[in-house]
Formats: structure tokens, sequence, C-alpha cells
């Protein structure tokens, strides 16, 4: 029964999220509003301009993060970090923009999806988005300092391409723009589906789907009535990302396990280790965009990537492992200090998944097996070997016995750095490349929908956001699902004009 207070709304096509998936589906469809079609964008956070950011960490984590940015495994081993707000992980990541690597695309094996369906896709978003790389008078030292290290082992480095227009080297890029020159979908596709006739609706959480209605809540701030929502929409297309999107589906249908026996499995997530190293002068990280280089010397291998990044105190102190004089003493200087990112390439197990515990809340069980941690310690070998050829005088590297591993320990890293010393608890672990649990495919055994986002048994409900991946994408994703995610909308559009889902649901 329907709350007397609930407000309802009247859609053709509803989409749940706005970042790099919903963003994206909003403004592939925007097109047919001319043809009188109403498409609404639904988000559960806010809408933040230029004005709302403070530069403040801990204002801006509460204000772009779930859970203020403090969600973690059952195990407690991984932080994950996942935005909301219109245009959702779009406005915190740092713009580093990623092509799929044809041999992951292989290996996902999902029919149909190949580079040369994904190629024009990709390239349109880049060229949206603005993507380039940093002129060289733009790096500041800390990427020249891994640039330096990687040349002196004879590594080859790369430049990471960005999507900003009009950076200023604030170097918050993980707690928003301030200047709004990261050109995500909240700077690009939204407003153009706006201009074009899409409705949106931040502050308003979506809970459960029904037969072609959305049920949620509207929170004070937006556009619609606070109190209960229905969204009654003939087509439904699920973003809300790998946190949200799978438990959405669980929360609605009590028998989910026999229907999809797929979902919330196969999540992956990028673990990620922040390594800091101290050197004599000054560095001044935090001067400058963060990330211009990044090393891919060890990902042929499905292992990991080295990446230049800089994060603020406290962000940086809680990769810290210890206690004391030792990592004060590191952090009171933090204008020498030189970080570099570990990214572990993970692999997709059914048994790495998403659930609800009692009272519907979302938990993530990710097990942290002996051969990550094998990767981990060889990934903090490589990243201290490169700080020291960069001029480091000491790093915090876990896994080694002491706090501090200094310059002349540079050739003992191997017998210094072990996996059975990155147990829980000396190590701290963060992902932000939240990935799997709606996973695309042929095989509704292994798969939640169909190579091109429908998910089977509902018709009229898509998904298009990170949680179709088959697998880990071994890269920033956020490309990625914009291509995923105009491949969703091209479904739409061909079942909109076909019946499609007339005659699924008769069948």
């Amino acid at each position: 029964m329907t709350d007397a207070r609930t407000h309802t709304v009247d859609v053709d096509i509803a989409i749940v999220g706005s970042g790099a998936g919903g963003g994206t589906v909003a403004a592939a469809l925007a097109p047919l509003c001319r043809d009188g079609l109403r498409v609404a964008l639904f988000e559960e956070g806010g809408r933040f301009g230029a004005a709302d950011n403070t530069r403040r960490e801990m204002e801006m984590v509460d204000r772009y993060y779930l859970d203020g940015g403090g969600i973690r495994t059952v195990s407690g081993e991984i932080s994950l970090a996942a935005a909301r707000g219109v245009g959702g992980s779009t406005n915190v990541y740092t713009g580093v923009t990623f092509e799929p690597p044809p041999a992951v695309l292989d290996k996902w094996a999902v029919p149909g999806l190949d580079a040369a369906d994904l190629a024009p896709r990709l390239a349109r978003y880049a060229r949206q988005n603005g993507v380039h790389y940093h002129d060289d008078a733009e790096i500041n030292r800390n990427n020249r300092l891994f640039l330096a290290g990687c040349h002196r082992l004879g590594w080859d480095v790369r430049k990471f391409p960005v999507n900003t227009r009009g950076c200023v080297g604030l170097n918050t890029c993980n707690l928003g723009c301030a200047v709004l020159a990261k050109q995500g979908t909240a700077r690009v596709q939204i407003p153009a589906a706006e201009h074009a006739g899409v409705a949106v609706y931040p502050h308003c959480r979506i809970e459960r789907i029904g037969d072609g209605v959305l049920h949620g809540r509207a929170d004070a701030g937006g556009p619609l009535p606070a109190g209960p929502v229905r969204i009654r929409a003939r087509r439904i297309v699920l973003a809300g990302g790998t946190l949200n999107t799978p438990a959405l589906l669980m929360r609605s249908h009590r028998h989910w396990r026999r229907r999809w026996p797929a979902l919330g499995r196969y999540f992956t997530c990028h673990p990620a280790l922040t390594l800091v190293a101290e050197h004599r002068g000054a560095v001044n990280g935090s001067l400058g965009h963060p990330k211009s280089y990044y090393c891919d010397r060890f990902a042929a291998r499905g292992r990991f990537l080295l990446e230049t990044c800089f994060y603020p105190p406290f962000a940086t102190a809680r990769n810290l492992v210890g206690l004391g004089p030792e990592p004060d003493a590191l952090m009171a200087r933090m204008d020498r200090q030189q970080q570099i990112l570990a990214l572990l390439l993970d692999r997709a197990r059914p048994d790495n998944r998403i659930e609800l515990d009692r009272a519907g809340r979302t938990r993530v069980h990710y097990r942290v097996d002996d051969d990550l941690r094998r990767t981990m310690a060889e990934a903090i070998r490589a990243a201290g070997r490169l700080f020291f050829a960069a001029g480091a005088v000491r790093a915090h590297l876990p896994g080694a016995p002491n706090f501090f591993t200094h310059r002349r320990d540079a050739d003992r890293l191997v017998s210094r750095i072990r996996p059975d010393r990155l147990a829980a608890g000396r190590v701290v672990l963060s992902a932000a490349h939240l990935m799997g649990g709606c996973r695309m495919g042929a095989d509704p055994a292994t798969s939640v929908t169909d190579p091109r986002g429908r998910v089977r048994g509902l018709p009229g409900v898509y998904v298009a956001d990170a949680s179709l991946f088959p697998d880990s994408v071994e890269v920033n994703p956020y490309l990625t699902v914009m291509a995923l995610a105009d491949r969703v909308a091209e479904a739409v559009r061909h079942d909109l004009d076909t019946g499609r889902v007339r005659a699924e649901a008769a069948a």
C-alpha cells in the first residue's frame, strides 16, 4: 500500500545514479526528449558547484563520499571509497582517463564487446571530456621524482591522459574540484542532457524496484517534496554503482539467489597501497596536479601498476602503519614527501561479493589471500626501489621490520619486505575502483545481464555502471563505464523502437 504522503513521478525512462554510467546514459538518451519522451535522472546526493568546495579535507569527504569514505570490507582489511552527488565518482577522481586494454576485453569474452565496438565510443567521450596530457611545465616535483627514479632503474614510464580544462594545480582532486576544471559527467554530459530536456532530481534515494516502479525517498533540498517517492517508468536504467546496484536488486527480490546466481559476486576493486618516502629537500607535492606518470612494467603479468599520487594530510596519515614519534616526524614534513600509489590488479572470484545484512545494509566480502599478499610485497619492494633511485633518504614501506626503511637498505628490500608481515592490521589497503556484482555475459549462471546490460527476467530494466564488469579492467574504469553505458543506451533505444519489452513480458 502506498503512503498517502507519497509523491508520484511519471516518466518514460528513469535513470538511477548520475556518475560515469548514469550521466552518460542521460546524455545519450536526451534526444528522445525531442520526440516527447520524459527522461529523468535520480541521484541520492546533492548538486555541488565551485562555491560548495572549501578544499577542507574532512568537510569535502563528508560532502562527497558515502559514509564519509569509510566503508570497510567485512574483514576490515580494505577501505572502500564511493562517491555520491550529481556526477557521482567523476567528481572526486583525479581525471585519469584510460581506454580498456584489448587483452582485458579478450579475457572478458563478452559476445559483441570488443575493441572495434568500443573504439568510436571511447574516442567520442575522450573528446567530449577534453582528454589530453600535461605539458612538462605543468608537472610538479613529486611527479618528476617518479620520472627520474624510473629512468635511473631503466623502467618505462608513461604520462597519464587526463580530462581537465583550466586546471590550476590545486591538488585536491579527490575532494572535488574547486575551480570545476575536471570534466566529469557533472560538467559535460549532464548539463548537455538537461539542455535537451532531461530532468535531474538530486537528493532522491531509490530503495526498491518493482514492476515498472521505483520506490524511494526524497530529502529536503531537492526539487521533490521531502518524503516517500514513487517513480513510474517504462524503462529503468540502474547506474548507482557497484555498491548500490546489486544491493537494490537484492532488496527488491526475495528470491534473488535463484533468479540471479551471480548477483553480487565477482567483485573486484584494485586494492591500493599509498606509499610514502622522505627527501632531504622540499618536494612540495601538494602544489600541482597529483597524477602525471605511471609505470606499467609489472602489469603484463597481471600484478600491479605504480602511479604518482599525493594525498591530503588525513588520507596520508591513515595509510601509515604505526604510532609514535616516527609517523609524527614523517607527517611533520609533508613538504619533503614523495608518494607512490601501488594499484593491485585483482581477479574476479565468486566469493568476493556484495551482500545485505539483516537491516538491508550493504556488506562487502573480500578475501585478501596469500597470492594478493605476495603481490603486495612485490609492489612495495618496487616502490621502495623507485623511491631510493629518485633520491629518497628513507621510506615507510609496510612489510619491513621497522617503520622506516633507509637508503642503506635499498639492496635488501626482498629480504626485508615479506608477505607474512602484511597480515591484517599491518598494512593499509584502500580501493576506489569498485567493479562487478551485476556482471554481463552470455551465461545466466555466471552473469546477471546480457551483453547489452539487460537484466535477465526483468523486462525494461538495464544496468549501466561498473557492476557490469565481468572482471577487473586493470586501469582506471571511468572511460570504460562510459563506453558500456553508451552501449546500454543504444539497447534502450533499440528496445523502444522494436517493442522488445512487450514481447518479453508476453513470453
